[in-house]
């Protein structure tokens, strides 16, 4: 029944992307199926080939061990408020998003050094001679496992101004359906296991591009020139390694206070909106879980848990990410293995409303002619990206249940 489900809520989401298509008669059939394949191939060797579960263990225990150094620099600042063990209890904001500030200056570090690069241009590669893709586009595609949805076009900003209406689309759709490195321990300290973080964010590539061309097929006829060879820059304004690490801790820190602020914000709100809906005997939760229930409908979990799945969902497309991965981490413990990965692959990547003007002002800096086109398919490309999260998950619901 599980694995009818997954099926069933696979082939609606095709169906509602191929509905919602702005040019069907361009929709390259060859690429959305090698695509497909070789998503449920990549699930299978993540969840079920036991070389690459072992492989997944490893990275993320790798992963969790790198990010733990954080600790020492919180601990520096802060003293006993950093560690949890302390009177003080856990405080999130110094022991989860203070943490955020040294992943972000780790990963402009590996940017600036070119490592982030060159394994984004390898496997950008591979992908866009397997699917026919054009090089801009698998680059982007890929850039988004490791950085966020304004950071991942620097690699190639240069390029932006050329770039089609469908490339655009990819653009905005692999940012949206990811997540940023810099922000993994923040759902880590929730309680989300980094393991379904990672077997989430390494199927955004072939996900995103699934979902983007569907919604927005490349029209070859009114391409003009393609881009032969992509050089992707690593350095930006960086003269020098200290500079780009500096430069990271700092916009690390602007990411913090972002997420705090937001979190304050909309935390106080649902509880303002949910005093008010109590005189009726509802909640925003309770709206939120009936809307999106179908989808935990498909996704084939116990009946109990489908309420649960709607919210949570809901949660993440009408306020954010954070607010949904703090809900399921009170609960993931609980729950069968299958769930929870399903439930946290569901939740990974910024497709949120507010995401949306994030996206526009922070692309259109490297390239403000484009700031009007994404303005246009910046809806679009926030609903992309929620359905490359849940697609994602389905896919896993079904490998898992085989």
């Amino acid at each position: 029944m599980k694995i009818l489900l997954n099926l069933t809520g696979i082939l609606l989401l095709l169906c509602i992307l191929y509905l919602f298509s702005s040019n069907k008669e361009n929709i390259n059939k060859k690429i959305i199926i090698k695509a497909l394949g070789a998503q449920f191939i990549l699930a299978f060797l993540l969840v079920k080939f036991p070389l690459g579960k072992v492989l997944i263990e490893n990275v993320s225990d790798f992963v969790t061990q790198i990010l733990s150094y954080g600790s020492e620099g919180l601990e520096f600042i802060f003293g006993s408020l950093a560690d949890g063990g302390a009177p003080t209890g856990f405080i999130f904001g110094i022991q989860t998003l203070g943490n955020i500030i040294f992943i972000s200056a780790l990963v402009a570090g590996l940017y600036y050094l070119g490592v982030i690069g060159a394994v984004v241009k390898l496997i950008g590669g591979i992908i866009g001679k397997f699917l026919g893709t054009s090089k801009v586009e698998s680059f982007v595609a890929v850039a988004n496992m490791f950085l966020g949805q304004t950071e991942s076009p620097i690699l190639v900003s240069k390029y932006l101004k050329s770039m089609t209406e469908s490339e655009i689309m990819l653009v905005l759709i692999s940012g949206m359906g990811s997540m940023s490195a810099s922000v993994l321990i923040g759902y880590a300290g929730m309680g989300i296991p980094m393991q379904y973080l990672l077997i989430g964010g390494a199927l955004v590539p072939l996900g995103s591009i699934i979902v983007s061309k569907l919604i927005l097929p490349e029209n070859k006829s009114l391409k003009e020139n393609e881009i032969e060879e992509v050089t992707i820059d690593n350095k930006g304004d960086n003269t020098n390694l200290i500079s780009a690490i500096t430069q990271g801790a700092q916009d690390g820190l602007s990411m913090v206070l972002g997420i705090g602020a937001s979190l304050i914000a909309i935390i106080s709100l649902v509880a303002l909106v949910n005093g008010a809906l109590g005189i009726f005997g509802l909640s925003l939760e309770k709206i939120l879980s009936i809307i999106f229930a179908p989808i935990g409908f498909f996704m084939g979990i116990n009946a109990q848990d489908i309420s649960l799945a709607g919210q949570l969902l809901g949660s993440k497309l009408v306020l954010n990410e954070f607010v949904a991965f703090g809900q399921l981490g009170q609960v993931i413990s609980s729950l069968d293995y299958r769930t929870g990965l399903m439930l946290a692959v569901s939740l990974t990547g910024f497709a949120n409303i507010s995401s949306m003007g994030i996206c526009i002002s922070g692309i259109s800096v490297f390239c403000p002619e484009k700031r009007n086109q994404l303005s246009k398919l910046a809806l679009k490309g926030m609903i992309g990206g929620f359905f490359v999260s849940v697609l994602s998950a389905l896919i896993l619901g079904l490998i898992v249940a085989l």
